[in-house]
């Protein structure tokens, strides 16, 4: 554990700044490494706790461009279900969910690119988004790119969609430690190493926010696309 845990906090900073730039990524990338260093069981609350705070931090540096009417509709979804898959995990079939999950988001990439206008979801539409997320959340660790297409279809960009898919997401996490909880899966080892990462994760979202700054809507909305093909793949391909 002396050498997981240091390399734990490596990639939490790196994939905090992936986070902090794309909007996601950080919690489907992480997952695999927590997984390899400590196993899943393990793995899962511990990724909740480490985006915690990766969620916290980019809510608070953007929180100026906030989109409060979203992340409320988003809630009112994502908070049961989250609620429910946490419950449900010891005992959830998780593979065929991961690949279909895959399916999905690489298809929306090239849905995009054949419609590159597409329609404005209304607001209600994000507490179908967010039951979704919720429950895929709290099965699979982190289904952030899920939520991407819609948020990027609303029309949002660069600092109105990283704070305020952060705040929806946040609510999501809360639910599932409460979960967690209630499965006896927040061990006091768990609750310590997801402390021991918070600081390298704050860091990590703070240099990405200063990358985010100095890039166009344009450049964004690429990497996010490719954040989606790359977050596709590892799905598919079970990691």
């Amino acid at each position: 554990m002396t050498i997981a845990l240091p390399a734990a906090c490596a990639a939490a900073f790196a994939l905090a700044l992936l986070s902090a730039v794309a909007g996601f990524g950080g919690g489907v990338l992480l997952l695999p490494v927590f997984t390899a260093l400590f196993g899943l069981r393990f793995a899962v609350p511990m990724l909740t706790l480490t985006q915690l705070s990766s969620n916290g931090s980019r809510v608070w540096l953007n929180r100026r461009d906030l989109h409060w009417r979203l992340i409320g509709w988003f809630a009112l979804g994502a908070v049961p279900f989250a609620l429910a898959g946490g419950l449900l995990l010891a005992h959830a079939p998780l593979a065929p969910l991961q690949r279909a999950l895959g399916v999905f988001l690489i298809g929306v990439v090239i849905w995009r690119r054949l419609n590159p206008h597409p329609r404005k979801p209304s607001d209600h539409a994000f507490a179908g988004v967010g039951t979704a997320s919720g429950l895929g959340s709290a099965l699979l660790g982190s289904v952030g790119p899920l939520t991407a297409p819609f948020f990027l279809a609303y029309g949002l960009a660069r600092a109105a969609y990283i704070g305020t898919e952060a705040a929806a997401a946040l609510t999501m996490h809360l639910t599932k430690l409460t979960a967690y909880g209630a499965g006896d899966l927040l061990t006091t080892k768990i609750l310590l190493y997801g402390a021991a990462l918070t600081p390298a994760t704050l860091v990590g979202a703070w240099t990405g926010k200063k990358v985010v700054d100095h890039i166009s809507d344009r450049v964004f909305v690429h990497l996010v696309e490719a954040g989606l093909i790359a977050a596709g793949t590892l799905f598919l391909i079970g990691l």
